[in-house]
């Protein structure tokens, strides 16, 4: 290729944009995500052999080009529709903590299939990319709010069909991301839940996730503290998740609505007031933590509404991509 076409291909720029997600949301257990003001931003050009340059956090992890799961989910998808694989040069700019249960693996892989999309010119809808990460991924709820943003409540059928629908909430209370140095996978997680529960706790659990969907849907600030009890997988998980039963002694303060392990942990999401002012916050919860021997990162972020967003770049201006674009 030479000419004006060679030289379009160069200067082309795909960019996809994903927020990260807190999956659980205490009782909603596999059931049901929030989109959070953190994100994984993915560029990429056609090129002769892929290539990433990558920043921000977990640099050295998002800049690795085997195992990476962003191309991995490239080619497979690719493949399976018959397309053949075009390298590109990617450029991520990361700001989700990897392995701390934030969606960090959704995002990656709605990037993997977001550049098929693109790339393939496979056309898809919302439906179709949200279910294709969910059969991947096996958390449809992770993968709805990362593409649709706000709350996204799911299921995956016997089958493998994901179901799912997006709720903006009425209320988008601050929040606080508390982040340990430590991260836990999810396969981990899992393996310290039981195979049976009691018939009152997965009541209680449905009477709270009933509950938990009314205070985003109402913005009920005095639902929240209540409605993120759990009973199926936070009192076992708190084992090795040690900032979770140290952060639900902190919740009586009046600043602090509810408290939830964010996804499998072992990151904790903070519900705050809307009058407070989460700086100071910050400072009593890190002297709590000191006082039980416990450290982390407190970032500041919110719920995110706006899901995935998608765009093609060239050097002399802007153009709409064909495919889906979440809003």
């Amino acid at each position: 290729m030479t000419g004006k076409a060679s030289h379009r291909r160069a200067s082309s720029w795909f960019e996809v944009v994903l927020p990260a997600t807190s999956a659980n949301l205490g009782p909603a257990f596999d059931a049901a995500a929030l989109a959070l003001s953190l994100f994984l931003k993915v560029r990429a050009r056609a090129a002769n052999q892929f290539s990433i340059i990558a920043r921000g956090r977990d640099a050295e992890i998002c800049g690795q080009l085997d195992q990476h799961l962003i191309l991995t989910t490239y080619r497979e998808v690719m493949l399976a529709e018959g397309k053949a694989v075009q390298p590109f040069a990617l450029n991520i700019a990361n700001q989700i903590p990897i392995g701390k249960g934030c969606g960090s693996s959704a995002a990656a892989r709605l990037a993997g299939i977001a550049l098929a999309v693109h790339f393939g010119k496979l056309n898809w809808a919302d439906e179709r990319i949200v279910g294709e990460a969910s059969r991947r991924e096996h958390h449809p709820d992770n993968a709805a709010a990362c593409w649709m943003g706000g709350l996204a409540v799911a299921r995956m059928s016997v089958e493998g069909e994901a179901r799912f629908t997006h709720i903006a909430p009425k209320r988008l209370w601050p929040l606080l991301l508390a982040v340990p140095k430590e991260s836990l996978s999810t396969e981990e997680a899992r393996r310290i839940l039981p195979v049976q529960y009691s018939r009152t706790d997965a009541v209680t659990n449905i009477q709270n996730s009933m509950l938990l969907l009314a205070a985003f849907v109402q913005g009920r600030s005095d639902l929240l503290g209540a409605a993120l009890e759990d009973r199926l997988h936070q009192p076992y998980r708190a084992a090795l998740c040690p900032l979770l039963p140290a952060l639900q002694k902190f919740t009586k303060t009046p600043e602090i609505l509810g408290v939830a392990l964010s996804g499998a942990g072992p990151s904790v999401l903070i519900f705050l007031d809307t009058k407070v002012k989460p700086k100071r916050v910050k400072a009593q919860i890190e002297t709590h933590l000191r006082a039980h021997g416990l450290s982390a990162e407190l970032i500041s972020i919110a719920i995110s509404s706006q899901g995935a967003r998608q765009s093609s770049r060239l050097l002399t201006g802007k153009r709409p991509i064909s495919g889906s674009r979440a809003e």
